[in-house]
């Protein structure tokens, strides 16, 4: 009688942790996506645009070498130029390694950004930056690839009334992928030219 009820006991604890494990994240099984990201959501993807000289881009074009991307918009006012300066500077300021990364811009705001938009705007930074663009449902594609939020935004004056003009708010992570086109790191806003090139002096150079 007492092994029976010790039995009913054992089965009741071992159903009680099954279904912890479902409902509780903690104790849950971890998988890694494809792609290993360290157990985050998988970077990158499928995509196809246009770069500031009218070729086509995909991802590709990601192989081979090491990429620094960043999603933002030619009329972005502080934010995207700042960004833009920081990954300039990341990559001269690592030497050699730096010279085996490419960094990318691409436009979350295709309304606006033209093939020439984009062209002009990152070579004011740094001469093999790559602007990149396409239409929206392109734009959108690569957006969700590396799981970057976008949307426009309508300015408003001091009255607080739509001025027909507009902004887009974005993501501001800096992503870089190694030569085999997939996620290695990111850098949040607020990383400065250093703190890329430091990554990069440690990692790239390997």
């Amino acid at each position: 009688m007492i092994i029976r009820r010790l039995l009913i006991a054992s089965i009741i604890l071992l159903g009680t942790f099954a279904m912890l494990a479902l409902y509780y994240p903690g104790m849950r099984p971890q998988t890694t996506p494809s792609g290993d990201t360290g157990g985050m959501v998988a970077i990158g993807g499928p995509f196809t645009l246009i770069d500031g000289k009218g070729n086509t881009f995909t991802e590709a074009n990601l192989l081979g070498g090491y990429h620094l991307l960043f999603f933002g918009f030619t009329h972005c006012p502080d934010i995207c130029p700042l960004t833009l300066q920081v990954m300039t500077e990341g990559i001269e300021q690592a030497g050699p390694a730096g010279e085996r990364v490419t960094p990318v811009f691409i436009s979350v705001d295709p309304e606006r950004d033209t093939v020439e938009a984009v062209g002009a705007y990152v070579g004011a930074f740094h001469p093999r930056f790559v602007g990149l663009t396409g239409t929206l449902d392109q734009v959108t594609a690569a957006a969700k690839a590396f799981r970057v939020f976008y949307r426009k935004a309508p300015m408003k004056d001091a009255e607080g009334k739509e001025t027909g003009e507009y902004t887009v708010e974005h993501s501001g992570l800096i992503f870089l992928m190694d030569p085999e086109g997939k996620y290695l790191t990111h850098f949040s806003t607020g990383a400065t030219g250093k703190d890329i090139a430091d990554y990069i002096r440690r990692e790239v150079a390997k």
